[in-house]
């Protein structure tokens, strides 16, 4: 009987979170059908199942962590597990009852027993495992009186569906995917189809509460409880670790943003996002001591730019990254930005797209704010914020004017630069953001 483990499920991640079983114990399950949905650090995952057969134990609850490497399902093959759980025979036992049987023969059988389920190799998250790795073995029946002809019929496949949250969507709403018809392609389901049969009932059915959005009730006259698991767990493991380790420093400016707003003014393809994302990454190529990372008594210079940056979504604060961010122009940082925030509030982020980052970029004068020396994001060194662009009266060409004027702030690990580096890392990309036209012709 195979047990399934918890798998590496992205860069650094030691452990993850039972977010919900996708399968009952006596569940048939074939090669690679996602089982349980876990959150790690960085995303909520759909975890497949390299083995084929039935369902035994599942290990564990939802709320509970387990560690990388721990048991997660125990699955018996369809030779020995799924003949068991069919009330027949299996090789051995028909070896053993057959008078003439050899002990060789009975001893192969039970070898082949204990290595009967169908099994595919390893796990890739999100993505199944290759057919090259996949193999098939198994265990063939002993002859049984009046045995049905006809064959069992292979296990149903669950619906194919674009993201866990959606799968959760219809569950809180009584939706039965199977009763879906997807729009995706191959007819995966998304979460406009859910959202559809949702509305199409009436009344709606009451959501139930979920992990992330229902506060557990306290005592009377104590308020409410709201457990740091799920996303509140993370971030607040990550920021107690950067706090921990980390001996932060930070630097501001002030400066005239009046020319990125004309520069996005004539740009329409670029957002200013997508214009500061640019700046930083040539900052980051200048100043490569804070795109590093601190490993034992050494500091790491990282050859690319990851770039992440802060998107808020209904589940909280996720950090989506850039890859090859140094290599992008502005428009193409703005079409990448963009793509990932929609993927982030749909939840559809991949464990890949949140892990790698190398710096992270802030941005959050959206929320109507000037400044916040923000909470480096472990194991990174740096992280640049900007706040709101507002109308201030400021001095240019001689003149006091009204400009529109932004606080940029850097936060960084005082353990991999000076104040000079950080200093002359901030100031290069002020002087891009009050002077963008250099780089229009590179956007």
């Amino acid at each position: 009987m195979p047990d399934f483990r918890l798998p590496d499920l992205g860069e650094g991640l030691t452990d993850g979170e039972i977010v919900s079983w996708l399968v009952a114990v006596g569940d048939p399950v074939v090669v690679d059908q996602p089982v349980v949905e876990v959150e790690t650090a960085k995303a909520v995952v759909e975890v497949p199942c390299p083995y084929g057969g039935v369902v035994t134990a599942r290990h564990g609850e939802p709320g509970q962590r387990l560690a990388v490497g721990s048991v997660l399902l125990s699955v018996a093959g369809d030779g020995a597990g799924g003949a068991a759980a069919r009330g027949e025979p299996v090789a051995a036992e028909a070896a053993a009852a057959e008078p003439g049987a050899a002990q060789g023969d009975s001893a192969q059988a039970h070898s082949a027993q204990a290595d009967s389920a169908e099994y595919s190799g390893n796990v890739l998250v999100g993505y199944g495992t290759s057919q090259q790795n996949r193999r098939r073995r198994r265990v063939a029946h002993a002859p049984v009186a009046d045995e049905p002809a006809a064959a069992a019929g292979p296990a149903k496949l669950a619906p194919a569906v674009i993201s866990p949250l959606v799968r959760r969507l219809a569950r809180d709403s009584g939706v039965a995917l199977e009763t879906v018809e997807g729009s995706g392609p191959g007819g995966v389901i998304r979460r406009a189809d859910v959202e559809r049969e949702i509305a199409a009932r009436a009344p709606r059915p009451a959501r139930a509460p979920g992990p992330w959005t229902e506060p557990a009730a306290a005592s009377p006259g104590q308020g409410k409880r709201i457990p740091l698991t799920g996303v509140r767990g993370v971030a607040a493991r990550k920021f107690a670790t950067s706090r921990r380790e980390i001996p932060e420093a930070t630097v501001w400016v002030d400066v005239d943003a009046t020319g990125l707003v004309e520069a996005r003014a004539a740009l329409p393809a670029v957002s200013l996002l997508g214009l500061l994302a640019r700046f930083t990454a040539l900052g980051l190529r200048r100043f490569p001591e804070l795109n590093s990372r601190v490993e034992g008594d050494e500091v790491v210079l990282l050859d690319e730019v990851n770039l992440g940056f802060a998107a808020q979504t209904d589940r909280g604060l996720v950090v989506p990254v850039v890859r090859g961010a140094h290599a992008l122009t502005a428009t193409e940082l703005t079409g990448r930005l963009r793509d990932l925030t929609a993927s982030a509030r749909d939840g559809e982020l991949t464990a890949a797209d949140l892990t790698g980052g190398t710096f992270t970029l802030n941005n959050y004068g959206v929320f109507g704010v000037d400044g916040s020396a923000a909470i480096i994001n472990h194991p990174e060194v740096a992280i640049l914020g900007i706040g709101r662009i507002a109308d201030r009266p400021w001095a240019h060409e001689g003149q006091l004017a009204l400009r529109k004027v932004a606080q940029l702030t850097l936060s960084f690990d005082h353990r991999v630069c000076d104040g000079g580096v950080a200093g002359g890392f901030l100031r290069y990309v002020a002087d891009l953001v009050e002077n963008p036209v250099a780089l229009l012709a590179d956007v």
